[in-house]
């Protein structure tokens, strides 16, 4: 038996209570706290993206939105 690794486990949005797929990242930084070219990851699925977003558009945190590797956002 083997113990499965962080990378075999599926992502899942960063919603609260969410378990679905994360088939987007939405890169961020605070400019308060971090460097210009410091990038945090909150991970959303379709339903959450633009909520998720618009939180941090709202606060001028977000950077860029691109699809999660391997999820079906790059077969569109």
């Amino acid at each position: 038996m083997s113990i499965p690794s962080p990378a075999d486990e599926a992502l899942v949005c960063s919603a609260r209570s969410c378990r679905a797929a994360a088939v987007w990242a939405l890169e961020w930084n605070n400019p308060r706290l971090h460097d210009a070219d410091r990038r945090k990851t909150w991970l959303a699925c379709d339903e959450h993206r633009s909520t998720l977003g618009g939180f941090l558009d709202a606060r001028g945190f977000l950077r860029a939105v691109t699809p999660v590797p391997g999820s079906p956002t790059l077969d569109v």
